[in-house]
């Protein structure tokens, strides 16, 4: 699971083993460690209703989403489900999950073996 945080905006990226682990059991969770003894736990909760949502509390940053918006989710076709939180003074939280795609350039380091097809990659031609 990726993190991404930018201004009034969280957004997570899922790769295949977490979206069917939150198909599954209704959650996933990763954390980053900045210390032996302090870390940031970060992840996704389902929940039956209710619109997209997200709590810190805590060294816990959890994003809720609806189970409605998760079963179209898991159709191959739908890549992303977002949301909008009030947080007082007209401000918003921007909230984004989206399927990880693999990137279209091969990036040193990188281990795509669990990402989602990305739709924009063409076939290589045999020469």
């Amino acid at each position: 699971m990726k993190l991404r945080i930018r201004g009034n905006t969280v957004r997570l990226r899922i790769s295949k083993a977490e979206l069917a682990q939150i198909a599954a059991t209704g959650a996933a969770e990763d954390t980053v460690r900045f210390s032996g003894q302090a870390g940031l736990r970060y992840g996704i909760e389902v929940r039956p209703t209710g619109g997209v949502a997200a709590e810190f509390g805590g060294d816990v940053l959890r994003v809720l989403l609806p189970q409605p918006s998760v079963d179209l989710w898991l159709r191959p076709d739908e890549v992303s489900i977002e949301g909008e939180q009030a947080i007082g003074n007209g401000e918003v939280l921007r909230i984004l999950v989206e399927k990880d795609y693999t990137c279209l350039a091969p990036r040193s380091g990188e281990d795509d073996s669990d990402l989602f097809a990305n739709p924009q990659k063409r076939p290589t031609s045999p020469d």
